[in-house]
């Protein structure tokens, strides 16, 4: 079992990117120390905003909405997940659980220290980060989320999602530059398609990123359904702010508000917003969603 490290000099002279990196190891117990990167930016006593990007994308992601959350005297963390952007990467797909994913990222967090935390999840930033929530709700203020979910394998999944999952399997490509232009307006330059290819320098470095659309639960049996809802039975009984800001162009998951709305308490009387554009939406309309989460916070202190 091999773990991998993308060269640092796949990350130079990046887009719009001009933040420190910074750097824990956390242990995992097959695999041996894991590295993750993240971002740590703004006042280290301020307000936390914790931003969780999905497939098979990166903190890259957020970089449009940084500047607005530390401008507004927040803390921002953005980890790079196990297997994307700069943190290691388990050469083989079979290391990959949706489980394991959400241990890193609980082992890092705790790493960090950090508490009264607003969660930030899209797309699998949202199905780790509410299963984070509902493990350990004490250490979270409250979550805004955009096109994300967290299914439980009891209702059948959408036709773009399983056109999606199929693409991921049978493309002998899958260029992530690509993809994330694809799902979004085409209008990525050069170089920001080149920072969203800059992880995977190989196809070796892509067992993390080929094996997410994989571990989403599509059935009621699956491995992760037991795990969700037991974090549903949480996020029903959850009384805190809950802030849904999904896009309106979404083609996989438009509408997917909805279950948050009706069933998490804590979305009653909250300024939800839609944004404009499409799955990938920190980059069409990223400050929007900042500025809402900004004044949100400020609205609604722990």
């Amino acid at each position: 079992m091999a773990v991998l490290r993308t060269p640092e000099a796949c990350f130079e002279e990046l887009s719009g990117f001009h933040f420190e990196p910074n750097y824990l190891e956390i242990p995992d117990e097959d695999l041996g120390p894991l590295q993750i990167h993240y971002l740590d930016e703004g006042p280290k006593d301020g307000p936390v905003v914790l931003c969780l990007h999905g497939e098979p994308t990166w903190c890259y992601l957020y970089r449009k909405m940084i500047p607005v959350f530390v401008a507004a005297g927040l803390r921002v963390l953005a980890p790079d997940l196990v297997g994307f952007g700069r943190s290691d990467k388990p050469s083989e797909r079979r290391d990959y659980s949706y489980r394991k994913h959400v241990k890193w990222m609980a082992d890092w967090l705790k790493a960090v220290g950090a508490s009264d935390i607003t969660l930030l999840g899209q797309d699998w930033g949202g199905l780790i980060g509410l299963r984070l929530l509902a493990e350990n709700p004490e250490q979270f203020a409250r979550f805004s989320l955009a096109n994300t979910a967290l299914p439980t394998g009891d209702h059948a999944i959408n036709e773009a999602f399983q056109r999606w999952r199929k693409f991921s399997q049978e493309d002998p490509d899958f260029d992530t530059g690509f993809i994330v232009n694809l799902f979004g307006r085409g209008s990525l330059s050069e170089e920001e398609i080149r920072a969203y290819r800059a992880p995977f320098p190989s196809d070796e470095y892509k067992a993390g990123a080929r094996q997410f659309p994989l571990l989403v639960p599509t059935r009621p049996d699956d491995p992760a359904a037991d795990d969700n809802r037991r974090a549903w039975k949480v996020l029903m009984q959850w009384e805190k702010p809950a802030l849904m800001c999904f896009s309106d162009a979404d083609p996989i998951m438009k509408g997917g508000d909805r279950p948050f709305l009706k069933q998490v308490p804590g979305t009653r009387g909250q300024p939800h917003i839609t944004l404009q554009g499409h799955h990938f939406i920190q980059e069409e309309d990223g400050e929007t969603w900042a500025r809402a989460v900004a004044g949100w916070i400020q609205a609604s202190p722990p």
